[in-house]
């Protein structure tokens, strides 16, 4: 499973490192230490946790979150995976964004929950960029 330093995670929920350090400090999310004496956090532990932050939970800073030509850089935090359809969640900052895209594109992505994603959105439409 992947693990995302303090400053990754704070990219991906949309806050500073600062309050990222101060959620972690509280124990609002979990952490562990690297060999290299390192913070990191879970990429499950960190998907649950930024589904509170995107419910307005923990949004402490006031920072809002905004996205550069209609990319939402987040973390998956769901795939159902149907015999020919799928449907995968990303929450980017307070931003929970989801797309039904077939099962082939999401295995040749590899999409699974905990890991970083882009999601893409032009119309009405999502699509999703493995980050």
């Amino acid at each position: 499973m992947q693990s995302y330093t303090i400053g990754q995670a704070a990219r991906l929920l949309g806050v500073s490192p600062d309050t990222a350090r101060r959620w972690a400090d509280a124990g609002r999310v979990v952490t562990h230490r690297d060999e290299g004496g390192r913070r990191l956090i879970d990429g499950r532990d960190l998907a649950a946790f930024s589904v509170e932050v995107g419910k307005g939970a923990h949004l402490d800073d006031g920072e809002p979150y905004t996205s550069a030509r209609n990319a939402f850089p987040g973390i998956v935090t769901a795939v159902e995976l149907g015999d020919v359809a799928a449907q995968v969640e990303i929450q980017a900052g307070p931003h929970r964004l989801v797309s039904l895209l077939t099962r082939e594109a999401v295995e040749e992505l590899g999409l699974e929950v905990g890991m970083r994603a882009t999601a893409r959105v032009k119309s009405t439409s999502v699509h999703i960029d493995r980050t």
